[in-house]
């Protein structure tokens, strides 16, 4: 026995040296294959950051992986704004079992313990990484919120995320080994190993980003110099002497005038009119040089689009002056509101292109890209609104306190984006469950917030509430807008477009119209009668609208029966 231990050993030595070996060559194969991803992988950043989290979990042998972004790498307070989170096959498992047995969803989540916690909160402001064996020995570790969550922390390895000057750039976090024991010494060389290969591509991947934006930025910007100019001096002296006509000659006062009376020139003169009787030029002490050339700029900026033209943009501004001054809403509303409003109703829909955000995200188009695919126009119109604010010679705002044109300046930006029908489709239901039960309240800040939101939606959609034919008039541009959009989806994306935007489903109209009709315009006008029942008008004729549409759908399904009777085999025979 003597004899034959000593070979027993030697195996045993050279087994434990190549399971060492092998572990080490596994562990560089995985680094390298960690440098390959990077080179694959540099323009999406959750792409690389979960493709090195996959390995250095699968190496590591753990429950769960998660990487934390720094929002501010020059703030002394650490703040983490994103997180990216890997769980093993067997954790995925154990927690699918763990909630179907319990009748209950855990009442705190697993994630913000690891967004909020002081451990990793530590790594990111020392640089210093922690190896914890047993975290339930740890002060720092909220145990509460462990047992709450329903997965239970044993031991964690926290690195900090270098990215190449040197600067913190985030946290990353392995919990639980697989085999029950804490990391070790090795264990963490690795991750760290791992760690500096995942900073370098997270700080590629936002460098790519940066790129992209700047270029996009760019492009915009150039597509807005090439097609806009400031307005010209002769146009400026032409309308700062000029008479301007009183609201009664205008009809500027009336729910329902005519979008289509004025010509180019007398929508400004309208608009400057409409400054002055909410007594906005002489509450802020606008410069009316200032103000005629900022209108005349405004205007100018609009593309000689078919529907969201400057046109369009004067009449939504006229229906919410209607609105403020026949329901008084401007006895309600403060007088910082009421410039918001009105400037964001001229301003809501700047450099417009003839198609919608939609269209945008397919063609990748530069907005897109600077903007992303959320209110992707109306985040631009409120910016473009800001580039000419700051011309020489447009800041109308001048005048104001900077508290009051800091207030202004955010109010304005959100009147602008609730004209994005996502964000109506968000805030209406609340909006109506308060109207419906008569909870609404003027002094509650959110509750103002939302009743704006309102009324710019009420006034962008105000064709609607005209007369049958002014309203068929602005139905018929808008549709002719949304059929070219549907040309170029067609031609250029090789896409069957919906039938809003189809020229060959042209015959559709009037089911869609009343299709918009029921779903989007009358819950809102309906809304709002209940708020003031001085709009009431303004639902009547979206009533009446509704029934002249009735009517043409009615007679288009007489006239297909009457063509399908003609065709029958009973007719031809």
């Amino acid at each position: 026995m003597e004899m034959y231990l000593p070979f027993c050993g030697i195996a045993i030595s050279n087994a434990q040296l190549f399971a060492a070996s092998r572990k080490e060559y596994d562990r560089s194969r995985a680094l390298l294959e960690v440098v390959n991803d990077l080179f694959e992988e540099q323009t999406d950043l959750e792409k690389i950051v979960k493709k090195i989290m996959h390995r250095a979990q699968t190496l590591l042998k753990c429950e769960r992986c998660l990487v934390l972004l720094v929002e501010d790498i020059e703030s002394p307070e650490v703040k983490f704004t994103k997180s990216f989170e890997l769980m093993s096959p067997k954790c995925i498992a154990d927690t699918e079992n763990s909630s179907k047995g319990s009748l209950e969803k855990p009442s705190a989540s697993y994630s913000d313990w690891l967004v909020n916690n002081s451990i990793a909160e530590l790594v990111a402001s020392t640089g210093l990484p922690v190896n914890n064996s047993d975290v339930y020995q740890d002060p720092r570790f909220d145990a509460e919120v462990d047992q709450m969550s329903g997965f239970h922390i044993r031991s964690v390895l926290c690195v900090p995320i270098w990215n190449n000057s040197h600067q913190i750039i985030g946290v990353a976090q392995v919990l639980n080994r697989l085999d029950g024991k804490p990391f070790d010494d090795a264990d963490q060389r690795l991750f760290e190993a791992f760690v500096i290969f995942c900073g370098l591509g997270i700080n590629n991947t936002i460098m790519y980003d940066q790129v992209k934006k700047s270029w996009a930025k760019q492009s915009v910007a150039l597509d807005v110099l090439s097609y806009h100019a400031t307005c010209s001096k002769a146009e400026l002296d032409k309308f700062k002497t000029a008479n301007i006509p009183l609201v009664s000659e205008l009809g500027i006062d009336n729910i329902h005038f005519n979008d289509f009376s004025l010509d180019m020139d007398t929508m400004i003169t309208a608009a400057l009119r409409m400054f002055m009787e909410l007594g906005i030029v002489q509450k802020f002490r606008i410069d009316y040089e200032t103000l005629c050339r900022w209108l005349l700029t405004v205007r100018k900026n609009y593309r000689m689009v078919l529907y969201h033209n400057w046109r369009h943009a004067f009449n939504v501004c006229q229906l919410m002056f209607a609105m403020l001054t026949t329901a008084g809403f401007q006895e309600i509303l403060t007088e910082i509101e009421i410039l918001a409003l009105i400037v964001g109703c001229l301003c809501h829909d700047l450099d417009h292109r003839g198609t919608n955000n939609a269209f945008q995200a397919k063609i990748g188009s530069a907005l897109a890209q600077l903007y992303g695919t959320s209110a992707t126009l109306e985040h631009h119109h409120f910016n473009h609104a800001v580039m000419i604010l700051q011309s020489e010679g447009h800041n109308i705002f001048a005048n104001l306190s900077s508290k009051d044109y800091g207030d202004l300046m955010q109010l304005l930006k959100k009147s602008i984006l609730a004209t994005d029908l996502t964000l109506y489709f968000e805030k209406r239901t609340e909006f109506f469950e308060l109207v419906n039960k008569g909870d609404y309240n003027w002094n509650v800040t959110y509750q103002r917030e939302v009743f704006r939101s309102m009324l710019m939606t009420a006034c962008d959609l105000g064709a609607a509430t005209k007369p049958w034919e002014i309203s068929r008039q602005a139905t018929e541009l808008v549709t002719s807008e949304f059929f070219e959009q549907g040309d170029r989806e067609r031609s250029e994306l090789k896409l069957t477009p919906s039938a809003i935007f189809d020229r060959n489903r042209k015959d559709e109209l009037p089911r869609l119209q009343l299709e918009w009709i029921d779903s989007i315009c009358v819950p809102l006008y309906q809304a709002l009668v209940k708020v003031n029942g001085k709009l009431k008008p303004m639902l009547d004729s979206v009533g009446a609208n509704r029934k002249k549409w009735e009517e043409l759908y009615q007679k288009r399904l007489h006239s297909q029966t009457t063509s399908n009777l003609a065709m029958s085999p009973e007719s031809i025979k």
